[in-house]
């Protein structure tokens, strides 16, 4: 299961209820902030979600609506608050204009009071935890280097407690061994292996963190089945010659995709001031009646049925 929190949905310029981009996803403890626009720290303190480990930044291109909220991210954690260290991801072009927000702008000389990591991806796999990874893949934006993410949690096979009570194991410590992958004996000196109590494989929630972007047609094959799918609307599809000239997207093209891909939930962000609302929500769940326009602030829950 993961939990997506925007925080700012407005695209290229702020607007009286929209912050720029910037939301975080969550899974269990590991907490991951998707682009940092200006004033995120303010949004995230609105939000109540706090800076308690959130130590890990992922972006998705170097365009300064996603990136100059760094800076006083950076001062604040530096000045106030216990961050044993920062973690910085991104493509090449990216961090180069990170690194010079951070040393030449905020730092100037000074030494960081916490580690602070620049890492440089590539596609593939860029975070490994135990039971889910992060994978980093390329989208057509305008410039070099810009990535989406895929969060996909380890597939598994359940334990199935009924099998286990037709095999006549008590429940306590000896289906607790079972389920750490020991064997047991049980006293009729039959043997009962972990694989006894296994149900079928079941493949893990899978999240798609996208930010801005031209086309979707070379990530159908990548995000095929994807149970969630953040993704810009920055134009209406009558406006859609616009949207093109300037490697974006519109509703109607982002719910296509979700329903091309089988995509679980689609959750639009990145919105322009010059439409309403109810109108990119429209255009889209013509397409794909699963879509939510996010507001700043608004939370969702994405897990596989």
């Amino acid at each position: 299961m993961f939990e997506i929190t925007f925080l700012g949905t407005s695209a290229s310029a702020p607007s009286p209820k929209r912050n720029l981009p910037a939301y975080l996803v969550q899974h269990d403890e590991f907490r991951f902030l998707i682009d940092c626009g200006e004033g995120t720290q303010r949004q995230i303190l609105q939000s109540g979600i706090g800076f308690k480990r959130l130590n890990r930044i992922l972006i998705t291109h170097g365009h300064l609506d996603h990136i100059l909220g760094l800076g006083g991210l950076l001062s604040t954690f530096m000045r106030w608050e216990s961050i044993d260290n920062l973690e910085i991801y991104g493509g090449a072009s990216a961090l180069e204009r990170v690194r010079d927000l951070i040393y030449n702008v905020v730092l100037r000389g000074a030494k960081p009071a916490m580690p602070v990591s620049l890492i440089e991806i590539q596609p593939g796999v860029i975070f490994d935890a135990l039971d889910f990874t992060v994978t980093a893949f390329p989208v057509n934006h305008r410039g070099s280097d810009c990535y989406g993410f895929l969060f996909e949690e380890k597939g598994r096979r359940p334990f199935l407690a009924e099998k286990a009570d037709e095999l006549g194991i008590p429940a306590g410590p000896m289906r607790g061994k079972l389920v750490r992958g020991e064997s047991i004996t049980l006293e009729n000196g039959r043997i009962i292996t972990p694989e006894m109590l296994l149900g079928e494989f079941r493949p893990g929630t899978r999240l798609a963190a996208i930010g801005d972007l031209g086309e979707t047609a070379s990530l159908v094959d990548l995000l095929k089945d994807v149970d969630g799918i953040v993704m810009e609307a920055t134009y209406l599809d009558e406006d859609k010659d616009m949207a093109r000239q300037f490697a974006h997207i519109t509703a109607r093209q982002a719910a296509e995709f979700a329903r091309q891909v089988g995509a679980g939930k689609l959750m639009l962000t990145h919105l322009s001031r010059r439409y309403r609302d109810k109108d990119i929500l429209n255009e889209a769940q013509a397409v794909f009646e699963n879509t939510s326009v996010a507001r700043d602030f608004d939370t969702f829950t994405i897990k596989r049925e």
